[in-house]
């Protein structure tokens, strides 16, 4: 199971993070992916710093910081997605 979490404090941008997320998913989820994953919102600041976030909306998948201060593309996000299944 791969875990994603948006960190923000829920704002415009980390809700459009969170749609990306989504977007990719679905993307993700028609070719030949069946991994599970858990999608979560991390809203408390004094998380943030656990992941080495110091610029919202952050991206995390596995525990891993793959973006920082930026709206990644729902692309960008599905080539995490990829690698980190394949870690």
């Amino acid at each position: 199971m791969l875990t994603v979490k948006v960190l923000g404090p829920g704002c415009p941008n980390c809700e459009r993070v969170e749609q990306h997320v989504m977007e990719a998913l679905e993307q993700w989820s028609v070719g030949e992916s069946k991994v599970d994953v858990a999608l979560e919102k991390v809203t408390d600041p004094s998380k943030f710093l656990d992941y080495g976030l110091l610029s919202t909306p952050g991206l995390v998948i596995n525990d891993q910081l793959v973006s920082s201060g930026k709206i990644p593309s729902p692309a960008e996000i599905v080539g995490w997605l990829e690698q980190a299944e394949q870690a």
